[in-house]
């Protein structure tokens, strides 16, 4: 079972360090900071471009340390925050199944990172090596306050998303056509 989590959190971490690296660097295949931002934007995360390096460091930053076995009860909050936020603000309305735009997925992978933060790192973990049930409910209840301070932050600053100049071309600010709809789903 060790080396299972080894193998679960390594692969989880590096995805996670992925898409992180796509929101803030435009790497594999991403849109960058300021395509995120703006898609941020519209969904009422204000400033968006700050909200995407937070959500892009959260997700780079927990799943290199989750990857490595490292403080995984710090990771799996970074990591949990931005499937929080992301169920929220992206997938709520559309219900639970992926087929229909749902948070089936970042709900399965929340779930993965409560087991593996509360079984602890496994093999090849890089120490001090926290792990169990009361971490695991530690790292749940941090990741889903922490979403829901930053979305109630990001909510009552619509003048400083005004005060911005749009960056994507058109009349309304819209998103270029290559930008994702749903630039905070992991």
């Amino acid at each position: 079972m060790r080396f299972g989590l080894t193998i679960l959190r390594m692969l989880i971490g590096g995805l996670f360090f992925g898409h992180g690296a796509q929101k803030l660097f435009g790497a594999f295949g991403g849109h960058g900071v300021e395509a995120t931002g703006e898609a941020f934007e519209q969904m009422g995360m204000r400033p968006g471009r700050r909200n995407a390096i937070a959500a892009g460091v959260s997700e780079a930053g927990g799943g290199l340390l989750l990857a490595a076995g490292a403080a995984t009860p710090l990771a799996g909050a970074a990591l949990t925050g931005t499937m929080s936020t992301a169920m929220w603000k992206v997938h709520r309305e559309k219900g639970v199944w992926n087929t229909e735009g749902g948070y089936e997925y970042n709900l399965v992978l929340v779930a993965a990172i409560f087991a593996i933060v509360a079984e602890g790192p496994g093999a090849l973990a890089l120490p001090p090596r926290r792990g169990g049930l009361g971490w695991a409910f530690a790292q749940l209840a941090a990741g889903m306050g922490g979403a829901a301070v930053a979305m109630k932050l990001a909510e009552s600053h619509p003048e400083e998303s005004a005060a911005q100049p749009p960056t994507a071309p058109g009349a309304n600010g819209a998103m270029p056509a290559d930008a994702p709809a749903d630039a905070s789903v992991a």
